[in-house]
């Protein structure tokens, strides 16, 4: 990989700012100053130091955000904030991307990167991940409506049939309180679920998607890196997932 493009896609800067630290002697390979940034650096082997710092190369990045109400899940929106306007600018330089949308009021766990091929994966319709909701509704939920979401219910306004749907009773009145699990993701899935045993949500929060559950000590709008471990289990999903 050209040494520009290396260090632009880590984020120290553009390639035309990367062309004048280059020829300022900011930059070097294995030790040796490089004033050229066409150059070509071997991103597994070569050490590459900026301003006498050794910086790694690293192509991909996954973010879990606590999403908050009002904001899109976008990488960009003429009119409102998006989930990427809450990057920093390092985390920006990744050009990362929402894994799915989570409605504007909805809250939680939402998974940010830019490992295309992890997304397409998590996404697809055929492959099933699960992802549950903590759900406040408006009327009373009954040990029909949990049936109703085992077998399946009916969407309005398009005569589809859901998958079965694991529907957990927290509290039962006025407001009722529960937990959602859905395998697959249609526009305002569970909102919808709940309209068609004639309820209404008025919260919802994600707390999982797969393997991923929603780290309890991020705040509403703050996001962190995955660990390791967390990366390994969705790489994990991922793989499975392919097999199927």
């Amino acid at each position: 990989m050209r040494i520009d493009k290396f260090l632009s896609n880590i984020g120290i800067g553009s390639r035309k700012q990367i062309k004048q630290d280059a020829k300022k002697g900011h930059i070097k390979i294995n030790d040796e100053v490089i004033k050229d940034s066409s150059k070509i650096v071997d991103t597994d082997t070569d050490q590459v130091k900026y301003k006498n710092e050794i910086v790694k190369y690293v192509q991909y990045i996954y973010l879990m955000m606590n999403k908050p109400s009002g904001v899109v899940s976008a990488t960009e929106d003429n009119f409102d904030k998006t989930v990427i306007d809450l990057l920093n600018e390092d985390d920006k330089a990744y050009n990362p991307f929402p894994v799915g949308r989570l409605d504007k009021d909805t809250e939680g766990l939402l998974l940010i990167t830019n490992d295309g091929q992890l997304a397409h994966d998590l996404l697809s319709p055929r492959k099933h991940v699960d992802k549950t909701y903590y759900a406040e509704v408006e009327e009373e939920i009954t040990e029909k409506d949990v049936k109703a979401f085992a077998e399946g219910v009916i969407l309005t306004n398009e005569n589809y049939k859901t998958l079965p749907a694991k529907l957990q009773i927290i509290e039962s009145g006025y407001p009722s309180l529960c937990y959602v699990t859905i395998k697959e993701g249609k526009f305002h899935q569970v909102k919808r679920m709940f309209n068609a045993v004639s309820n209404e949500v008025i919260y919802l929060k994600r707390l999982s998607m797969g393997p991923l559950k929603l780290d309890e000590g991020l705040q509403s709008g703050e996001y962190r890196h995955l660990t390791d471990d967390e990366v390994e289990q969705l790489k994990k999903r991922d793989s499975s997932l392919r097999s199927v």
